[in-house]
């Protein structure tokens, strides 16, 4: 049984004049247990309105999700999930400790299970020291980590992220990245949407990416990157020149002759990977290409 199971979602809202915005159009998706996988957009392409779907937020128009099997729309579809809104927001005359031990009240965690966790959440997201601070005083990385603490306290099998790295800093992204590797070895799913290409790169099996509420694309990292564009090449002249430049795969062995007549040192080769960056910004221009608006 999948983690996620999403069939023909589709989202149409009604603006001003009574116009029709179709956020999502006939989504189909499929998240694996144990998968770590990247939901990939530019802003506005419906990532935010995909997840609202599957936490209980919204109403699909038509079309179906699950979670564990668990139509979403049944309220017992979200106890095994840690989701973490775009900006999360808090009680914010409560301290960092107390609001974490109100999620676990919330998620009928018995004391000792809220004291252990509370603790331990904290200290991996570095917050022990403004545990008992008012959030009002937080700044927004401080309440970017407490977001992914109140995600993690009660220990669900899903985890779903919306923007996890906004507003930290190289830090904070780096102790997020390593969290979410650390779900990963322990067999949890983590669904997380992002426009930080790096981000998925760094940590997801898959990525999918939508656009203009449709997805465009849907493959694994690996297989994305898989290949060499180009390659980095430094020679050194036989004047002691050193000279750095990128050359495409059908110049390389041009560019290696050429050094050797000259009776240059070639010091460094080095092959340039594909970039998933390249791979989003082709899909996008090409989406952008072939439709028109979600109108």
């Amino acid at each position: 049984m999948p983690a996620i199971e999403i069939h023909n979602l589709t989202k149409v809202f009604t603006g001003k004049k009574r116009a029709s915005l179709v956020a999502l159009q006939e989504l189909d998706l499929s998240i694996e247990k144990g998968e770590v996988f990247g939901f990939l957009g530019p802003n506005g392409a419906g990532k935010s309105t995909t997840i609202n779907i599957l936490t209980g937020q919204l109403r699909a128009t038509s079309g179906a999700a699950r979670i564990f099997g668990i139509s979403v729309a049944s309220p017992s579809a979200r106890t095994n999930i840690g989701y973490l809104p775009e900006n999360p927001a808090f009680y914010h005359f409560m301290t960092a400790r107390e609001y974490l031990r109100f999620v676990g009240r919330t998620f009928r965690m018995s004391p000792q299970e809220i004291d252990r966790e509370t603790e331990r959440v904290l200290t991996l997201l570095d917050l022990t020291a403004a545990a008992d601070r008012p959030i009002k005083g937080f700044s927004k990385g401080m309440t970017q980590r407490l977001g992914l603490a109140q995600a993690l306290v009660h220990g669900p099998d899903l985890y779903i992220l919306d923007e996890p790295m906004s507003g930290l800093d190289p830090i904070g992204r780096a102790l997020a990245k390593d969290i979410i590797v650390s779900l990963k070895k322990e067999g949890k799913t983590v669904f997380f949407s992002t426009h930080i290409t790096a981000d998925v790169e760094a940590v997801c099996d898959r990525v999918g990416i939508i656009v203009k509420g449709q997805l465009r694309a849907l493959d694994e990292v690996e297989n994305i990157m898989r290949g060499t564009e180009s390659y980095l090449l430094e020679i050194r002249s036989p004047h002691g020149d050193l000279e750095r430049k990128i050359v495409g795969k059908e110049q390389l062995s041009t560019i290696i002759l050429q050094a050797i007549r000259q009776e240059s040192t070639i010091e460094r080769i080095e092959p340039k990977r594909k970039s998933l960056e390249k791979f989003f910004l082709e899909t996008v221009n090409n989406s952008d290409a072939t439709s028109g608006p979600a109108l």
